[in-house]
C-alpha cells in the first residue's frame, strides 16, 4: 500500500520560511516526486519536481525561493520554502509518479499572513 505523509505546514509571516516533508512508503526511488499546491478557488498547480537522479524543475513563481530535495535512503522528499508571500498560501500536496502510477498525499496547509 502506497502512503505519502506530509508534515511541516503552518502559519508564517511574509518573508518567513517553512520546510515541508513527505515521507513515502510502498514505492521505490525511481518515482518522480513532486510538490503541488491548491489555493482556495483555484486549480491545483505544480510547485516543483525532482527525479530519482535529482534533476529538479520549478514553477516560475517559486524559482529562487523554494528548494526541493530528496533523501532516497529515507524515501523522503522535502520542500524548503523561503521568502514566503501571501500568495503562497495554499494546501501543499506531495505527489509520486512513475509511468501510469500516480499517488497523492493528504496535503498540508501553508498560510502566509501578518
Amino acid at each position: 500500500q502506497v502512503q505519502l505523509v506530509e508534515s511541516g505546514g503552518g502559519q508564517v509571516q511574509p518573508g518567513g520560511s517553512l520546510r515541508l516533508s513527505c515521507a513515502a512508503s510502498g514505492i521505490n526511488n525511481l518515482y518522480v516526486m513532486g510538490w503541488y499546491r491548491q489555493a482556495p478557488g483555484k486549480q491545483r498547480e505544480l510547485v516543483a519536481t525532482i527525479t530519482s537522479d535529482l534533476r529538479t524543475n520549478y514553477a516560475d513563481s517559486v524559482k529562487g525561493r523554494f528548494t526541493i530535495s530528496r533523501d532516497n535512503a529515507k524515501n523522503t522528499v522535502y520542500l524548503q520554502l523561503n521568502s514566503l508571500k501571501p500568495e503562497d498560501t495554499a494546501v501543499y500536496y506531495c505527489n509520486a509518479k512513475l509511468l501510469l502510477r500516480n499517488y497523492w498525499g493528504q496535503g498540508t496547509q501553508v498560510t502566509v499572513s501578518s
